[in-house]
């Protein structure tokens, strides 16, 4: 009997031997599909004794002896919602995948989109500034009709206003010319070329995440221009199955009107989702100083923005886009928009974009990771200048695919992209002639951990332009960590820029005009690409404090090269408004240096930003003259206080040691800004915004506009033209 009994206790303990396995669990965000280390995976506590494990760097734990029979796993980590998760039975043999909800209160973990591997910030070895959800959320009230402003805000940042009339503003980055900085839009690059000449920053942030700048050359990611550096404008996506609501009604006193509305929620358990905005401007022409002309045009514009999202499975997710904008500006002389003196000039531009935009991804192992995105653009513009019509369209495509591998240590990622730019003129009275450019790029880059507290990324790029010829594009950068609060950042790069008739926003020297009526077409038998090599260097300091004083300090050092840059200048030939206009490569270099420091403190209600920019951008060899229209000296401060129902914000900028053409230099000026926001509840808010407070206007220093009605000339603009500004919004949040 003891023999038996001691036999059929074998046979059970085998067979319940046999019913325990071994599984291996992969978990990632929800949101950003990256692995979420340190989280907990176990069984429940109706299951004993319980079985659980703690997953690694790349997400993964292992789980051993799971009992049989087994119908879920329970899954926690800190920032993300625990969640449980049923299993099939028999649990499969393959890797289960998990995604984690991050919660509501999350810890504040900023992930960069634009570097194509959704890295934390804090582990990139390139320097990365991010606005983020709260600052978009605040910006949505305080200037809703663009993103301009809070742009302006950061003192390495300078917002340039092209034309006296129409008020279009382009971007100036380490004080290079604005045809350097490249604008993305979810990590895709539309606005080259015809298409990104007008109102790139006219893009509303109620239906923002975030906004990434990458600092210094970085055409190894996505291609020539980001010389001076990047700017990727991110979309919201959904995060939660209870509908998410936003409505905004905005009224200035220099007459401009918005309303814009944000709806997004995920549907069927989280597997599909939908984000929908839609905004429309209403603005007046405003003449602030009396000469007659508009400082402020007339803008109408409407905005469209769905998208949706559709994740089959843990391991695959697909979104698709559609982006649409119509609008109608109208400047000049005040009495001929309003119809009494039809004669007299006007500057009046019609335009529509629509843009489809996709981006899908897959999970085909635990550390591979298959992308594939692209868009197609059309774009249209009429543009009426000295009673003569320019009339064109562009149409667009970039289609990108990349693979994304974790091994060891190392993240690689390597891919390919196509881009097309195709121009064609309709009847009009210009001399622009069609075009065709497409540009076949091929890319690798591998982020390499070599130690705790060293990373190497290193980068190249090939790319083949049909019209301008190859470029080898090679990048390194080094982070180092000697501590938790210290950080220092090392990068080095090449870039380019290819000749573009409608991206030379800033004149190459005094009188040449930029207007389409006066371009001549580009010859690229005689006009080469730019070619360019920059140096960054970042040391940053962060630390939180027992009391709760936050502190970042950051110092940043900067040198870029840009050989033979491409200018406009007269050509021998006339019109009847004066000499054309063709671009040449310049018998000179370009080369900008400086310094970028800025201080964040938070302390309970309390937050204080300080930035100080020091740039010198001059022309080498032939002329050593300052590069015209960037600023050497810029300083931005902004102090917050904010309560349960209270938010008060003051902002202040000073803007010296600028010049104009032949090293003309103009009056340094000071900008300040005011705000004050409550809240009823967590519905309502209310925000009342100034401007440049002290109306600090260019026309007090000179006078911008010369000659007749019927063809007058315009100065540059190098100071605010519109004066004080106040608005109040309304904002309802569901």
């Amino acid at each position: 009997m003891k023999f038996i009994s001691l036999f059929i206790f074998s046979l059970l303990i085998a067979a319940a031997s046999r019913g325990q396995t071994t599984q291996i669990v992969r978990v990632t965000d929800s949101l950003t599909r990256q692995p979420v280390i340190g989280a907990t995976v176990r069984t429940g506590s109706q299951v004993k004794p319980v079985v659980g494990a703690v997953t690694d760097v790349h997400g993964t734990a292992r789980l051993e002896n799971l009992p049989a029979g087994l119908r879920a796993l329970m899954v926690s980590a800190v920032g993300y919602e625990t969640a449980t998760f049923p299993l099939r039975n028999p649990v499969p043999a393959d890797t289960l995948f998990f995604a984690l909800k991050p919660a509501t209160e999350s810890i504040d973990e900023v992930t960069v989109t634009a570097t194509r591997t959704n890295s934390r910030i804090e582990d990139l070895p390139i320097k990365v500034e991010v606005l983020g959800q709260e600052d978009m959320d605040e910006e949505s009230a305080v200037v809703p009709g663009n993103v301009s402003s809070i742009l302006g805000d950061i003192s390495i940042i300078h917002i340039q206003r092209t034309s006296a009339v129409n008020g279009n503003q382009a971007i100036r980055m380490q004080g290079l010319d604005p045809k350097y900085t490249q604008i993305l839009r979810d990590g895709l690059p539309l606005y080259e070329g015809f298409s990104g000449n007008l109102g790139v920053l006219q893009i509303p942030p109620l239906d923002l995440k975030q906004v990434e700048i990458v600092k210094g050359s970085v055409s190894t990611l996505y291609g020539g221009g980001a010389i001076g550096g990047m700017i990727n404008i991110v979309s919201k996506a959904p995060t939660s199955d209870t509908p998410e609501f936003t409505a905004l009604i905005n009224r200035s006193g220099l007459k401009e009107s918005n309303g814009n509305a944000y709806y997004a929620q995920r549907y069927a358990g989280g597997k599909t989702g939908l984000t929908f905005f839609t905004g429309y401007t209403n603005q007046q022409a405003v003449d602030v100083t009396g000469d007659g002309f508009t400082d402020s045009p007339l803008i109408r514009q409407f905005t469209l923005h769905p998208r949706f999202f559709w994740n089959p499975s843990d391991r695959t997710r697909l979104n698709v886009g559609y982006a649409y904008t119509n609008e109608h500006r109208e400047g000049g002389y005040l009495p001929a928009l309003e119809g009494t003196l039809p004669n007299a000039y006007r500057n009046i531009t019609d335009l529509q974009r629509h843009t489809i935009d996709f981006n899908a991804s897959r999970n085909t192992s635990a550390s591979n990771l298959i992308s594939f995105k692209g868009a197609v653009s059309t774009f249209h513009r009429q543009n009426t200048d000295y009673q003569q019509l320019a009339d064109g369209r562009q149409a667009s495509v970039y289609l990108e695919a990349n693979d994304l591998v974790q091994a060891g240590k190392h993240q690689f990622i390597g891919g390919l992209n196509l881009t097309t730019e195709a121009f064609r003129k309709n009847r009009d009275s210009t001399r622009l002639v069609d075009y065709t450019y497409q540009t076949v790029g091929a890319f690798v880059q591998d982020d390499y951990q070599l130690t705790g507290n060293i990373a190497l990324q290193a980068g190249l790029r090939f790319d083949h332009h049909t019209t301008f010829g190859s470029f080898l594009l090679p990048r390194l950068s080094v982070k180092l960590k000697p501590s938790d609060s210290w950080t220092v950042r090392l990068s080095a790069g090449t870039g380019y820029k290819t000749p573009n008739l409608f991206v030379n926003q800033t004149p190459g020297q005094l009188g040449v005009s930029l207007i389409f009526p006066r371009l001549l077409p580009l010859d690229p038998a005689t006009v080469k690409a730019e070619r360019s090599v920059g140096t960054n260097a970042d040391i940053a300091y962060s630390r939180t404090f027992e009391n709760g004083l936050s502190v970042q300090v950051d110092q940043a050092f900067y040198y870029t090269v840009v050989n033979t840059p491409v200018v406009s200048t007269f050509a021998s030939t006339s019109n009847n408004l004066g000499a054309y206009t063709q671009l040449v490569n310049a018998p000179y270099d370009l080369f900008s240096m400086g310094t970028d420091t800025y201080v964040r403190l938070e302390y309970k209600d309390y937050e204080l930003y300080l930035g100080y920019n020091h740039t010198l951008s001059r022309r080498s060899g032939v002329d050593n003259t300052y590069l015209p229209l960037a600023p050497q000296d810029k300083f931005s401060t902004t102090l917050a206080w904010e309560n349960e129902h209270f938010r008060f914000g003051i902002e202040t900028a000073y803007v010296g040691s600028q010049y104009l053409y032949n090293n003309q230099r103009v009056a340094n000026y000071w900008f300040f800004a005011g705000a004050a926001e409550y809240h009823y509840n967590e519905h309502w808010r209310l925000v009342l915004n100034a401007e440049n407070i002290f109306n600090v206007r260019q026309a007090n220093y000179e006078t911008v506009v010369t000659g007749s009605i019927v063809q007058p000339s315009f100065r540059p603009v190098w100071a605010p033209l519109e004066g004080r500004i106040v608005n109040l919004a309304l904002k309802y949040t569901l």
